[in-house]
């Protein structure tokens, strides 16, 4: 079985309000790290780590196994790029000639784990309730229920959903998209979420709407909280990083908020925008800026 190494990189600041608590590798996508995915493609594709390898890769990759089975065939391909010419992996002994992926890439920002999480989604492999569900359910997708949580009545999944251990959801609620929820979590009367990922211990609480987004652990949405996730004029979201202004090259995206996080009632959040980690919100705020 051919070994890899991993390219040693230098935390950047596209992911400072998610990386200040934990290594970007660790993030749960799928409620599994995105190391964890990482590795079970690399071994489908028959790779195993090791010291010092003349394949190196990025530690940060998402890697689909086919894509970099393709890469390894091509004995005369040095360099794997994604779609933005990032380098996903290099072989320090092949020439310079460079292979293109098509699904898989390179996450530089925060909201790259949005369509990570979607690839994750779309890769669970256990679709199980092992819940409670009242018979009210509706479910047009595929769904993932963890141990101890409960599904109240009125609750609506449209799309494919992974939802963790000890969650109470509903009553009323309205969870589409390629949603991923944590453990222990408080997914309020009529809430609505779309295509957004939810960490552990995170309560989002009744009459919140939170789309195309990325929620971290221990977070408090007050009554009423609303990211928006569209422009005006339908253009794809920028967002500050450091003090560049980036495309997302997003045309739907709500906000990033770190651990700890706690809105206000009736709190609005801007498209685009990030939270810190540990900050807050009072009753009304409308976040236009990112809260740093």
């Amino acid at each position: 079985m051919p070994s890899f190494s991993y390219i040693k990189i230098k935390d950047h600041k596209g992911f400072e309000s998610l990386s200040k608590t934990r290594d970007i590798a660790d993030f749960p996508l799928a409620n599994r790290p995105f190391r964890v995915h990482q590795q079970l493609a690399l071994a489908a594709a028959g790779l195993r780590q090791g010291d010092e390898a003349d394949l190196k890769i990025n530690p940060l990759a998402w890697v689909e196994a086919k894509e970099i089975i393709a890469f390894l065939d091509d004995a005369t391909a040095g360099e794997w790029l994604d779609d933005k010419g990032n380098t996903l992996a290099t072989f320090t002994s092949r020439g310079k000639k460079k292979a293109h992926a098509i699904k898989s890439f390179l996450l530089q920002y925060s909201w790259d784990l949005i369509r990570a999480n979607e690839y994750a989604v779309a890769a669970h492999d256990t679709w199980v309730n092992h819940g409670q569900a009242h018979t009210s359910l509706y479910v047009d997708g595929k769904l993932s229920v963890g141990r101890g949580t409960r599904i109240l009545p009125g609750v609506v999944i449209e799309g494919d959903v992974v939802i963790g251990d000890n969650c109470k959801v509903g009553p009323n609620c309205y969870i589409r998209g390629s949603t991923s929820i944590g453990n222990n979590c408080h997914i309020g009367q009529a809430v609505e979420i779309k295509n957004t990922v939810i960490l552990n211990q995170t309560n989002i609480g009744h009459l919140s709407y939170v789309g195309d987004s990325v929620i971290g652990e221990k977070v408090n949405f007050g009554a009423g909280t609303i990211t928006s996730n569209l422009r005006h004029d339908g253009k794809t979201m920028h967002s500050l990083v450091g003090k560049e202004l980036v495309d997302t090259g997003r045309r739907k995206f709500g906000a990033i908020v770190g651990d700890g996080v706690h809105t206000g009632i009736h709190t609005s959040i801007y498209p685009g925008r990030k939270i810190w980690p540990d900050q807050s919100t009072k009753p009304g705020d409308i976040v236009t800026k990112d809260l740093t």
